[in-house]
């Protein structure tokens, strides 16, 4: 389309871009989204990385490769261990929660390092990038059910979740959806449905405060 190949699967990662710079912009403002200021730390990666996912997953569907895909796929372990560290921050405070999102922080980036790796060695071993794509999926409800809330709208992550989880649908029935319309691929839904999702954690993040009689010292 108009010269630029895979044009739909391209344009629409733009949606990344946008919702990463206005989360950026809500972390920025001072009110009640947080308690404690080191909170915005697992939110800022987490903006910071939607950003990413938009320029690497549109160089990665200009020139599909493994190479490339490579660069797609290191931001979004950082998408889904930031998410996963700032829910931890949220059920067991920050000084538990932030220890370990160092740890996240790094083992995302090392999943994505290591399939890259083996790829080069034959073996193309996608275990470690599974668990970390999927395994926050598991852990955050999971949180949700075993600690209490410091903050209110906590069920918002929920939809996040279900949005990405239709998102994920999509992207399987890719070929379906394009034979539905005959113009816009499964895939490219699932990068509109995924910046949605996105986007509900932005409305959390405006809309929340701390949650009644909730200790924010933890």
């Amino acid at each position: 389309m108009l010269g630029v190949p895979h044009a739909l699967n391209v344009v629409s990662s733009l949606g990344f871009l946008i919702v990463g710079a206005v989360g950026l912009g809500r972390l920025s403002r001072p009110g009640s989204s947080f308690a404690d200021a080191r909170e915005r730390w697992p939110y800022a990666v987490f903006f910071v990385s939607l950003v990413g996912v938009d320029f690497g997953s549109a160089y990665y569907h200009l020139a599909p490769s493994h190479g490339t895909l490579f660069w797609d796929r290191l931001p979004m372990s950082l998408v889904f261990m930031s998410l996963l560290s700032a829910v931890l921050v949220e059920r067991l405070g920050p000084r538990v929660g932030l220890r370990l999102f160092s740890w996240l922080a790094a083992a995302g980036p090392f999943s994505v390092v290591y399939w890259i790796l083996s790829e080069r060695a034959g073996v193309g071993d996608l275990r470690l990038y599974g668990l970390v794509h999927f395994y926050p999926a598991l852990l955050i409800p999971l949180l949700m059910w075993l600690f209490a809330p410091r903050y209110t709208r906590g069920r918002d992550l929920l939809v996040v979740l279900a949005l990405y989880a239709t998102a994920l649908v999509a992207e399987r029935l890719d070929q379906e959806v394009f034979a539905a319309g005959g113009w816009i691929s499964g895939h490219s839904v699932k990068h509109v449905l995924a910046a949605v999702a996105a986007a509900w954690a932005v409305r959390m993040l405006r809309l929340r405060n701390p949650a009644p009689g909730a200790s924010q010292a933890r």
